[in-house]
């Protein structure tokens, strides 16, 4: 669905040359910032539990491989950042489209929120904001690698973060 949006929109990804070059180097330092944060919230004790008590799927490979950076980091950039960003630019202009996309991005994900028992008034503003912030690297580099490396380092590290906390919880737990 993202791929489609970005055709029928005509989106620029800046997915070649310089672009996808700043892109790159912006969101790798970007998100090894973002990796570190998530590694060295980990060891926080609600952080923790809210790991341990998460209900992981069934196939670490094919989250890992597959589900994180094709069906969530790429159909979201494509949409989000790509898709609406441009449409959104174009009829309210570049800070309130970023808003706009920002809030549509925090708001697509109630239902996570609630099927996995977290707060949805504050799943929408931390991913509003991170989906500012995405826009913002977009914007920034010209390239649509900068936000999906930046998304995919998020995921991942919080996804590789949650399998290492509930693997060591039932190591410890078994007699």
């Amino acid at each position: 669905m993202g791929a489609l949006l970005v055709l029928v929109t005509r989106a620029p990804l800046g997915l070649a040359g310089p672009r996808l070059w700043k892109g790159i180097r912006l969101g790798s330092a970007a998100g090894a910032v973002a990796a570190t944060a998530i590694s060295a919230t980990t060891p926080i004790p609600m952080v923790r539990l809210s790991m341990i008590e998460r209900e992981l799927p069934a196939s670490t490979p094919g989250w890992l491989g597959l589900r994180i950076p094709v069906g969530t980091v790429w159909a979201e950039e494509a949409a989000f950042r790509a898709a609406l960003a441009t449409v959104a630019a174009k009829g309210f202009g570049p800070s309130a489209g970023r808003l706009l996309q920002a809030t549509a991005f925090g708001l697509s994900h109630i239902a996570d929120a609630r099927q996995t028992g977290e707060s949805p008034v504050a799943t929408v503003l931390v991913t509003g904001i991170a989906g500012w912030v995405f826009a913002w690297l977009a914007d920034r580099s010209g390239s649509l690698a900068a936000p999906m490396l930046v998304h995919l380092a998020v995921n991942e590290a919080g996804a590789v973060a949650a399998l290492t906390v509930q693997r060591r919880h039932s190591q410890h737990a078994s007699p």
